[in-house]
Parts: C-alpha cells; sequence; structure tokens
C-alpha cells in the first residue's frame, strides 16, 4: 500500500522542492494544501495533488487519513510580521492548533517546521516580531502534544533558504532572489542597516535532503537544518559585486543565530552546497 504524505504550503518555495521529492518514490502519494498567500500555482507538479485552503480548516478539506504531515505552511517573513500580525496569528495560531488537532485524531506523525528565529541574538530573538514569537510558541505546542497525546513529531529549523523556485519580487522576496534580480537589472543592492546581520545562508537541496532525513527518522526537537558557514548581509552583497545601497534598520531583524545541528548530522545529513559557489553560477548565467 502506498504511503501518504500531506505537506501543507507544498506549492511554496519549500514546500514545492519537498514534494517534488518526495513524489520521486513512487511508494508515496503526496499531497498539498496551500492557501496561496506566497504559494504559487506555478510550482505545481503533475504527480501531486492539491487542495486549496486554508490550515484552519484541515479537518474539513483533508477527506483521507495520511501516514505523515509535514507542515510547512505557515506565515514566513520577519519584518513584515508587524504589519500582517493579523494574517500571522491565523496561519500560525489558528493554524497550528487546528494541524496538530487533526494529526491527534489520525494518529500520524508531524515534522514541524519551527524558525531558526527562536535561537537569534542569544534566545531574544524569539520575541523579536510577531513572527518569530509565533513560530517559537508553535514549538513548544507541537512537544505538548507529544506529551500530552503522545503525537510523534519531529521539529526541523531552516536557516536562510535559497535556490529554485524562490519568490524574486514584491514584499516578501527572499534576499539572495532579491539580489539576483536587481543584478539582472542593473539596479542597486538593498541592504538594512547595520549590514552586519549575520546569516546562515543554506541551499534549498540540502534542506530538502534534511526534511525527508528527518521526517523518516528523527524525533523530538532542535534539527536544524543550516549551513555552518556564517556571513554578514553586507558580504553576501559584496559577492555579487554590485552597488550597494543602505537602508535604515528595521524592527525584528536579529543580528546573529546559533546554528543547531548536531541531532540532524547525527542522522547522516551534512550540507555540501555553499552560496559563495550558487552566486557564481549566477553570475556565469548572467543572472538568470
Amino acid at each position: 500500500m502506498k504511503k501518504r504524505i500531506l505537506v501543507t504550503g507544498g506549492a511554496g518555495f519549500v514546500g514545492s522542492n519537498l514534494c517534488e521529492r518526495l513524489a520521486e518514490d513512487k511508494n508515496n502519494d503526496i499531497y498539498s494544501l496551500d492557501n496561496y498567500f506566497t504559494g504559487s500555482k506555478k510550482n505545481h507538479l503533475p504527480n501531486v495533488t492539491y487542495i486549496e485552503g486554508s490550515t484552519v480548516d484541515i479537518a474539513n478539506l483533508i477527506t483521507f487519513t495520511p501516514d505523515m504531515v509535514y507542515h510547512l505552511g505557515e506565515y514566513s517573513r520577519v519584518e513584515q510580521s508587524f504589519d500582517d500580525i493579523e494574517q500571522v496569528w491565523k496561519f500560525n495560531k489558528d493554524g497550528i492548533f487546528a494541524v496538530l488537532e487533526f494529526v491527534r485524531k489520525a494518529g500520524c506523525k508531524i515534522l514541524y517546521a519551527g524558525s531558526s528565529t527562536k535561537f537569534g541574538d542569544g534566545g531574544l530573538g524569539r520575541s523579536a516580531s510577531p513572527y518569530a514569537w509565533t513560530k517559537a510558541s508553535n514549538t513548544e505546542l507541537v512537544q505538548n502534544y507529544g506529551a500530552w497525546f503522545n503525537v510523534p513529531y519531529a521539529i526541523t529549523y531552516f536557516y536562510n533558504v535559497y535556490g529554485n523556485r524562490e519568490i524574486q519580487t514584491g514584499k516578501y522576496a527572499t534576499l539572495i532572489a532579491l539580489f539576483k534580480e536587481k543584478m539582472k537589472n542593473n539596479e542597486a543592492l538593498t541592504i538594512v542597516s547595520p549590514g552586519s546581520q549575520k546569516r546562515n545562508f543554506t541551499h534549498i537541496d540540502d534542506i530538502i535532503d534534511g526534511l525527508v532525513l528527518v521526517g523518516e527518522n528523527g524525533y523530538g526537537d532542535e534539527f536544524g537544518i543550516g549551513s555552518p558557514e556564517a556571513y554578514s548581509i553586507k558580504e553576501i552583497a559584496e559577492m555579487y559585486d554590485g552597488e550597494i545601497q543602505m537602508l535604515p534598520e528595521r524592527k525584528g531583524n536579529r543580528m546573529t543565530a546559533d546554528v543547531m545541528i548536531s541531532k540532524t548530522e547525527a542522522l547522516g545529513w551534512k550540507p555540501t552546497r555553499t552560496i559563495k559557489e550558487y552566486i557564481e553560477k549566477a553570475r556565469a548565467n548572467n543572472w538568470q
């Protein structure tokens, strides 16, 4: 019998890449639940079943019992979360409760995609923005459902993902894709001051390697999936060798984050791609 796997946010950047990888196994039936807030139908794949709707309504929208749920479908921007707090609450707080109730009744494992902002600035990053607080508190609720109701779970933490299917334009664009787009259009690279904030940019393929490995073999918290190499935003911009324009400081912009990858490495994972190689390849392809 085939394994039925549900990916929330399966039409988004990370979710679509995860669906693609999971669907390579012919023993899997892959389903996506996405509200298309930042997801796109351009990311649809022929061997995935797509269901449109909010995770808040998961109990009504998902009419089968999955063997596994990868819960990626939450609001995921730091600075914009101050303006979008109603969406942040609905997608992240109302959503996690509905999803946890669903997996509790289904009796299946949940992999929750937490946020590395939880470890930012020595742990202070967890309350620096509405986004960071909802993600950090959600990890606690997932752990509690494990303790209260014996829900099997694993919690992962991504570190600044880049690569295929990134959002390139608009206020939800990710930094690496945005820089590439600006270079292609001969525009200045904009950096939020002070520019010395460090990030651990991690290739999407390394993220997916970790997600699948933890989904199949990991239980518990603190499965970080991130490159151990940290660069300041200014250092990244300098790798592009373009004009740099500094922007005023913004709320919620953490300076550092501890990279906690030992538990994921113990399962056999390690990153194999680097941001320097990615930028050089993009340059050779004229930023296409």
